[in-house]
């Protein structure tokens, strides 16, 4: 799809008659173009600026939190912290995308060095504004990870489930933002309006930060255990972030 709109484009721009001329130099554009589309660079400038702004609309909805007196008020704000969550926490995590992968990776901003999949979930969720030792969680198995935030019985296990009825339960969930821990590996899933998407650092061939589709993930189609739960849509994970108290990692 890519390649056909920019060739239309060039073709217009360069007229029918010059087409057959400029064809390779409109083929090398056009490589281009799908490779930076299909290997994005870390932007370490938009993250930090994210994480400021995230920072001062939490103080905002912290605010206004503290001044609420009923009940329905409460809930207003915590609602309103899910939005913005769900809005700016994949962002966050495609400014990652293209900083590579090590097992041993612990890297603190995107593109600044290599990173492990327990780091890039670890600091992602710690930058979100979570006060949480990101050293103790991303070395933390992945049920772990998952308890430090959820209650067990928030937290979904399938076993031995093949991919594609996997992918399709996940679709029916509701929007927002989810931890999910395989065998030897944890990521974020995030289904919204462009369907179900898994957001990790990859090993698999040392790719590094991906964006997967979630019924075309190997590490997903690879993996016998999968434990998911709702980070974003969990009321409690929403009062500590606006709450600010310190997390207490589960070891």
């Amino acid at each position: 799809m890519l390649k056909a709109v920019v060739a239309a484009f060039l073709l217009v721009i360069l007229g029918g008659g010059g087409w057959l001329a400029w064809k390779s130099y409109a083929s090398d554009i056009i490589e281009i173009i799908i490779k930076r589309e299909n290997k994005p660079e870390p932007d370490a400038e938009r993250y930090a600026t994210l994480i400021s702004e995230l920072d001062r609309w939490r103080g905002d909805l912290r605010k206004t939190y503290a001044k609420s007196r009923t009940v329905e008020e409460k809930a207003a704000v915590e609602r309103d912290a899910r939005v913005i969550l769900e809005l700016v926490m994949p962002e966050m995590m495609r400014c990652w995308m293209g900083t590579p992968y090590d097992f041993n990776g612990t890297a603190e901003k995107p593109g600044g060095g290599k990173v492990a999949c327990g780091y890039f979930v670890s600091t992602v969720i710690r930058d979100t504004g979570f006060c949480v030792d990101r050293f103790k969680l991303a070395q933390q198995p992945s049920g772990n990870i998952l308890r430090t935030f959820l209650k067990s019985d928030s937290c979904l296990l399938k076993v031995g489930q093949d991919l594609e009825s996997y992918a399709k339960w996940l679709e029916g969930m509701e929007p927002g933002v989810y931890l999910i821990g395989l065998d030897s590996h944890v990521g974020f899933i995030v289904n919204g309006d462009n369907g179900v998407r898994l957001y990790h650092s990859s090993g698999w061939q040392k790719r590094g930060v991906v964006n997967e589709a979630g019924n075309k993930a190997v590490v997903l189609r690879h993996s016998n255990w999968r434990m998911i739960g709702g980070f974003t849509s969990n009321p409690a994970v929403i009062r500590t972030w606006l709450g600010g108290g310190v997390v207490k990692v589960r070891s």
